[in-house]
């Protein structure tokens, strides 16, 4: 693993100041973060007459790590509260740097919602919860969360996934490998640009049908126009099914990712932007307090209209019966 630091956007004192001003309104006007037509229309509103400073910060990716850190914001560990006990009990913890991260994503894209997870919420709480520690969502804790793409699974997942941090006393490293730092073999792409193996849900989605069903052959990584995607997730990937070369080829991949890999660890009000077309994440392990200050995360996922990075044969898939809500279309 790489320690060397991820790109830095800074936002100035101004620009910090518009956003957080936009928020303060629509927080008021509405009463609450909890994502509603009317709401998504005053962040789509807003984040359409930000100023150019914040809207050259969210610019698309630019450098071959696939990331980069937006920092300038400021989270009071007193105001903000007590981290949630789940992100089924957080409600409205946090809510004005809900609105902060979805006009930043508004920015950016097209934010999106899940129908199976947390309640189509447009930002997610990501915080350690009794009982999945060992699992590997974002509620686990106590083991390596695995690199991966961000719902994988499904064709309509996110462009780009904003991770904003509330809390992080322990210093918990989020994990970061982009494929276009990685050396393979021309053998080795050709193969895994290959559909041999699904991508099944994940555990976070508790409403996918039945996996026994259709489970499309997808490839794991793509040519581009601009050079190589990937779609990757190894913990839902029945590798067994793979033949010899298949399976060769995708654990070369996986040692690559590691050795080109980033800690970033987030300190209050720094949004980490990965590229989900490039980049996978994954999470350092750690021992969850459940006690008010362990580690808090929002997450917002964008899908950028017109982008073409994925192949097209995605757009016969099914999603396994998961239904992706577009902002606008809300």
């Amino acid at each position: 693993m790489t320690t060397g630091p991820a790109p830095v956007r800074q936002l100035d004192d101004s620009a910090v100041a518009e956003l957080a001003q936009a928020a303060e309104r629509i927080l008021a006007d509405c009463g609450t973060s909890a994502t509603s037509p009317a709401l998504l229309r005053r962040v789509a509103d807003a984040a359409a007459h930000l100023g150019q400073a914040v809207r050259d910060h969210c610019r698309p990716v630019d450098t071959d790590h696939g990331l980069y850190v937006l920092r300038g914001l400021p989270v009071d560990d007193v105001e903000v509260g007590a981290t949630p006990e789940s992100w089924a009990k957080a409600g409205d913890s946090g809510a004005l740097w809900d609105l902060v991260l979805l006009l930043l994503a508004s920015a950016m894209g097209n934010p999106i919602a899940w129908e199976g997870q947390q309640e189509g919420r447009f930002v997610h709480n990501i915080v350690p919860a009794p009982g999945h520690e060992r699992k590997q969502t974002g509620a686990s804790s106590n083991v390596l969360l695995s690199p991966h793409t961000e719902d994988a699974f499904h064709p309509g997942r996110a462009h780009l996934l904003l991770l904003g941090c509330m809390r992080n006393h322990d210093h918990i490293a989020t994990t970061a490998a982009s494929v276009r730092r990685v050396r393979l073999a021309e053998a080795d792409v050709a193969t895994l640009c290959e559909a041999e193996l699904p991508i099944l849900p994940d555990d976070a989605y508790t409403q996918a049908r039945d996996v026994s069903g259709s489970q499309p052959a997808v490839p794991t990584l793509w040519r581009g126009e601009h050079g190589l995607t990937l779609r990757f997730d190894p913990a839902y990937t029945p590798l067994e099914r793979a033949g010899a070369a298949y399976r060769a080829a995708y654990a070369r991949l996986e040692a690559e990712l590691e050795r080109v890999s980033m800690a970033v660890s987030l300190d209050p009000g720094e949004v980490l932007v990965l590229d989900n077309d490039l980049v996978v994440h994954g999470r350092v392990p750690f021992r969850a307090r459940y006690d008010g200050t362990d580690r808090w995360l929002k997450r917002a996922s964008v899908r950028v209209p017109g982008r073409r990075t994925r192949p097209v044969a995605e757009n016969r898939e099914d999603g396994y019966g998961q239904t992706v809500i577009e902002a606008h279309a809300v």
